[in-house]
């Protein structure tokens, strides 16, 4: 449950980049949005595996392959912007 949660923050901060970036320049900034969105959602995707790895004691091994779903999904989508943008 709390995996499909991140991942639907990881969603909602999506749609939050692509609609600052139509608000401050129009369909162009889309892909300027995106192409922010994508670090910014590895670098909470990775806080959220150390945070699984330091504080709820799993592995690095365990919380991998949940890193790659919680990351893969909103950057997955954000690509598919892009490129439907383009």
């Amino acid at each position: 449950m709390r995996t499909a949660l991140i991942i639907g923050g990881g969603l909602v901060l999506l749609g939050i980049c692509v609609l600052l970036g139509r608000w401050l320049g129009g369909t162009g900034s889309i892909g300027l949005a995106v192409k922010l969105f994508i670090p910014l959602w590895l670098a909470l995707a990775a806080f959220n595996m150390w945070f699984g790895v330091a504080r709820a004691g799993y592995s690095f091994m365990e919380e991998l392959p949940i890193f790659l779903v919680i990351f893969a999904i909103p950057a997955i989508a954000a690509a598919w912007l892009w490129w439907r943008q383009a």
